[in-house]
């Protein structure tokens, strides 16, 4: 692919804005990379972009660079806290599409009040890595289904990062546990543990909520949390989804921080 340089103003050493591969540029202070700029198709099929830049007036440069080469809409992800790069954001032309809240969560079940959290009658849990990928599969499709034909997915459930084929929306099926009815699942959780553990999804068909059913897979997620050894777990929350901030704020779990996902 061809370099498209840009050369924005005049000061001593000139910043050079450089598309140096597909979705990819750089800021050169001479011969010193000093900021880039990339975007990314996540697993919803969004387009995400990052800026990483010593000063402000680099990162302005290289929005102003790989914006408009870039399909909309474009989105990105910022710390609520941090508002000198949310600032720049918005210098940018991005505003906030949505917000969503890390909570922290206690992994013993004297903590969170789930020592007797069953599942309703004819329901029982089958934990991570004995789910059957089929049935798995099947009832991730109907809850996305169902999902998208009410509130719609990405604007109510946490996001997702995980880069997979197009089409599979199970990240590992390893990872999940389920809620199993005698022919069918009726509900599913996964927890991914990386540098520490998170509850990446809960949830239930629609005809099977109210029934205990998440708390009853939260209990046992948690639970196989604390007997490995581990004290807490972390979860993502969209600010709407108050059936989601409900269920983890009966268990005692704080909100530790905010993410604000913006969008130009």
């Amino acid at each position: 692919m061809d370099a498209k340089p840009f050369l924005f103003g005049l000061s001593d050493s000139a910043v050079t804005i450089t598309r140096v591969a597909d979705r990819h540029w750089q800021a050169l202070d001479d011969d010193l990379v000093v900021g880039s700029g990339y975007a990314e198709y996540r697993a919803d099929g969004r387009l995400f972009v990052g800026i990483d830049a010593w000063h402000p007036d680099t990162f302005d440069r290289i929005a102003r660079a790989m914006l408009p080469e870039l399909p909309a809409p474009l989105y990105t992800v910022v710390d609520e806290a941090d508002a000198g790069m949310t600032d720049a954001w918005r210098r940018a032309g991005f505003t906030v599409g949505r917000r969503e809240w890390e909570y922290v969560m206690a992994t013993d079940p004297r903590d969170t009040g789930l020592d007797g959290a069953l599942p309703p009658a004819g329901v029982t849990v089958v934990p991570a890595g004995e789910a059957d990928e089929g049935l798995l599969r099947a009832v991730d499709r109907t809850i996305r289904d169902e999902v998208e034909a009410a509130a719609g997915w990405w604007q109510s459930m946490p996001a997702e990062v995980i880069i997979r084929p197009a089409g599979d929306t199970v990240v590992d099926p390893a990872k999940y546990a389920v809620a199993a009815a005698p022919d069918r699942y009726l509900g599913l959780i996964r927890v991914v543990t990386v540098n520490r553990s998170r509850v990446g999804l809960v949830a239930v068909r629609a005809g099977e909520q109210r029934r205990g059913i998440a708390r009853a897979l939260l209990a046992h997620a948690l639970g196989v949390l604390h007997r490995s050894g581990t004290t807490a777990a972390w979860t993502e929350v969209h600010e709407s989804n108050r059936a989601a901030t409900a269920l983890f704020e009966s268990i005692g779990a704080r909100p530790v921080s905010s993410n604000l996902e913006l969008v130009r």
